[in-house]
């Protein structure tokens, strides 16, 4: 019985010790949450675990016997569980790395790419001891172990001032260009959303076989301001030129019934 109640009594005291680190990094995180917090937090409520166990296996003598073994054989033991958890180990150590480094933050929105490929790209919602989690726009989480993180390239928009999205449009070759230009312009500039002014100059990119290629760069305060700002000023072009006579050329198909 009483073997039963130290094991209950270790146990509460793991979670209650847990419960109190996470109410702490909670309330530190109500003021800065941090990529550096989180990971914290993991490495600590692990710690605290191994305590407990080690705590709670020199109670009994067979544990207590394995235990004092395994700090003896303390190197042989650190060699044996490096090579069995080379990979768990990677993580921790990148993990680190990320949280010293802070490449990217809690509610950032990142993309992580390898070479060519897109591993995951979303919301940072969290960082943990072995793996980063990255809410995608889709609304899917992202498990990203640490490791990959570390060694990725990470685009974070989060590390510039402003953001800058390219806008393009077609017109057709009898528009009078000027006039489309100067709508494109103004809409840029009128929009709430816009850090345009008179300088954000409109340009002519290129010719195609139905038209002339427009482009100009709408500038915003962060990503998500970008995104309603490019639908909302492609919306009002399309109306624009319609009230101006101005055509975006499409292409037809005239079907002949003999």
């Amino acid at each position: 019985m009483n073997t039963c109640i130290k094991i209950v009594l270790f146990v509460l005291a793991e979670l209650v010790i847990n419960r109190i680190v996470n109410l702490v990094f909670r309330f530190m995180g109500r003021k800065h949450n941090s990529v550096h917090l989180r990971f914290s937090k993991s490495v600590i409520n692990v710690f605290v675990v191994v305590i407990v166990a080690y705590s709670l296996a020199q109670q009994f003598e067979v544990t207590k016997d394995i235990s004092k073994t395994l700090l003896q054989s303390s190197s042989l033991f650190i060699a044996i569980a490096t090579f069995a958890a080379q990979q768990a180990l990677s993580n921790v150590i990148s993990g680190i790395s990320l949280s010293a480094s802070k490449p990217y933050n809690v509610d950032e929105k990142i993309r992580v790419m390898q070479g060519s490929s897109v591993i995951a790209e979303g919301m940072v919602k969290d960082i943990t001891i072995r793996h980063t989690i990255i809410q995608q726009f889709n609304g899917e989480s992202c498990i990203v172990p640490n490791s990959v993180m570390d060694s990725a390239v990470i685009t974070n928009t989060n590390y510039t001032g402003d953001i800058g999205n390219f806008m393009e449009i077609e017109v057709s070759y009898d528009t009078d260009i000027e006039k489309a230009m100067q709508c494109m312009q103004q809409i840029c500039i009128k929009h709430d959303l816009t850090l345009n002014t008179k300088e954000n100059r409109v340009f002519i990119k290129g010719y195609t076989q139905n038209g002339i290629i427009l482009k100009t760069t709408v500038w915003t305060q962060n990503l998500d301001d970008s995104f309603q700002a490019c639908s909302d000023i492609r919306a009002a072009l399309v109306e624009e030129f319609r009230k101006n006579g101005i055509q975006i050329p499409y292409q037809t198909v005239n079907v002949h019934m003999g």
